[in-house]
């Protein structure tokens, strides 16, 4: 196919700055990819392209000319060379799903109950880090509104305080009332994890996310055996994008959970190799899933994508999909949040490209 590509660099702005263990973000940085064909004259498609800053494999000092290259070798070629993106996973999302966005020349990008707005995808309350006033304002306002599970991030305003939160929580619902996650971003040290892991446990906690920073496979691998807690990878998938190493990754450590961020951990393409992987290794069901799909503060284009592909899979745990509401000059689409799901509406209000290139 006789492919043309625009790029169209985006500054999204928060609407309350997002603070995690790593830094607080006020504004996140995206690139939009449109894609047409000689052969099908009116119709377009649109990815999205954002590497986390000092997270992602792809978060390069010269992105925008590595994937100006990307578009120029896909319209060379006239297909996309997935071997060859691997170890640029943004890129890689933001073409595949400019291109399914281009096929089907609709946002509805796969024919499930949740694109035709029959069935909305169950999702976490995400709390962002803030002071202990804010984090418990921020619990109240997703519990009022529906939410049956929560997930705190936690590592920066201490422990105890943290701790404090979760009691609370505890306090008030019942593990089958209200089912709490939490989030690390590996803030505990390899020596203190296991004692704080025990304590958390005693919360009737679901989870934890990377409790340790990634990269200390023989420290993880003790925790994940003798955590009363289960433990989910999600910064230690970061970097492995070849089937061989993923498999190595999971054979070692054997985590109870992974979570997929297709920006971050392959696109959708590599994002089904760890499913199939962990379907291999960690004895992943339909009914029983070791993996939920979370999107990275992408805008709503690439939130759209990530929840469409998320529904073809009928995952029945609670997947990490609110984030592309945050921002205050976002692309308007007919994603809504009603009680703890999320909703597409295909009759609603969609973009035209001028609406996209402000």
């Amino acid at each position: 196919m006789n492919y043309r590509t625009r790029i169209i660099p985006k500054l999204l702005r928060f609407k309350q700055p997002a603070g995690t263990s790593r830094g607080v973000y006020t504004t996140r940085k995206s690139w939009y990819v449109l894609l047409s064909a000689e052969e099908r004259p009116g119709v377009w498609g649109i990815g999205e392209c954002a590497p986390l800053p000092a997270l992602s494999c792809d978060d390069l000092p010269d992105y925008e000319q590595v994937l100006q290259k990307a578009t120029e070798d896909l319209k060379q070629r006239g297909f996309l060379d997935i071997e060859a993106l691997r170890p640029y996973p943004s890129i890689l999302f933001g073409l595949e799903t400019a291109m399914r966005h281009l096929d089907k020349a609709s946002w509805t990008l796969w024919d499930t109950p949740f694109s035709r707005g029959e069935k909305g995808i169950p999702i976490n309350g995400l709390i962002w880090m803030g002071n202990y006033k804010e984090m418990l304002e921020r619990i109240e306002v997703k519990i009022r509104m529906g939410f049956r599970c929560v997930k705190l991030k936690i590592g920066a305003i201490g422990f105890e305080e943290e701790l404090k939160l979760l009691k609370h929580i505890r306090s008030h619902f019942s593990a089958r009332e209200i089912e709490l996650r939490v989030d690390a971003n590996g803030a505990f040290t390899p020596e203190e994890a296991l004692e704080k892991l025990h304590r958390l446990a005693e919360l009737d906690l679901h989870s934890i996310e990377q409790p340790i920073r990634a990269g200390q496979w023989e420290e993880m691998v003790r925790l994940t055996r003798e955590s009363p807690l289960p433990i989910v990878l999600d910064e230690e998938l970061i970097g492995h994008n070849q089937p061989e190493d993923k498999r190595k990754l999971l054979e070692t450590i054997r985590p109870r959970y992974i979570i997929l961020k297709p920006s971050l951990h392959g696109s959708l393409s590599g994002c089904a190799e760890w499913i199939r992987l962990a379907e291999q290794v960690l004895g992943s069901t339909a009914e029983h899933p070791a993996w939920w799909i979370t999107s990275a503060l992408e805008s709503n284009i690439g939130l759209n994508a990530i929840a469409q592909w998320c529904a073809t899979f009928e995952n029945p745990l609670p997947q990490g999909l609110g984030t592309g509401l945050l921002f205050t000059d976002n692309v308007n689409l007919p994603l809504t949040i009603r009680k703890d799901c999320l909703w597409f509406q295909p009759q609603g209000s969609f973009p035209d490209l001028k609406e996209i290139e402000v």
